[in-house]
């Protein structure tokens, strides 16, 4: 059976990159690994800093998703390896969290949101689930420490 995460209330909720388990990477303290997504698409800029500095995860988000802003030139191409980077770190750092990541077997894990069929599942459940697909290579490479 699947494990489904969206929500940092809900069950998993710890998977989100809304959870609040910050982590030090770059050199700098990120209070989510939203926070540091977000924070990439705008590195060595001003705007890298006030999405660090954001108050909550969700106005990261909202900070990073603002199309005025000018995304670094090759974030499609390392999107993917930012995140990845995040996430492994959060999960090294935090042992309660890896404990519940590497507790699951191999369940495929999914991303249960509604409106992003690159990192989640989309409505229809046809997403690339691109952060389901991360947990469970964090999950890999967690147990072969």
């Amino acid at each position: 059976m699947a494990i489904r995460f969206y929500k940092v209330n809900e069950a998993y909720g710890c998977f989100s990159n809304f959870s609040k388990h910050g982590f030090d990477l770059d050199g700098k303290y990120w209070m989510t690994s939203e926070h540091y997504f977000q924070a990439q698409k705008f590195v060595g800029s001003d705007f890298e800093e006030e999405v660090r500095l954001a108050k909550t995860p969700m106005e990261a988000a909202r900070i990073g998703r603002d199309r005025n802003k000018l995304l670094r030139q090759d974030w499609e191409e390392v999107k993917y390896e930012i995140m990845m980077k995040a996430v492994l770190q959060k999960f090294t750092t935090h042992g309660d969290i890896r404990d519940i990541l590497i507790s699951r077997g191999n369940e495929e894990i999914i991303e249960e949101t509604t409106d992003d069929y690159y990192w989640g599942c989309g409505t229809t459940g046809t997403g690339k689930n691109m952060l389901g697909n991360i947990l469970m290579e964090v999950r890999s490479l967690l147990r072969a420490e």
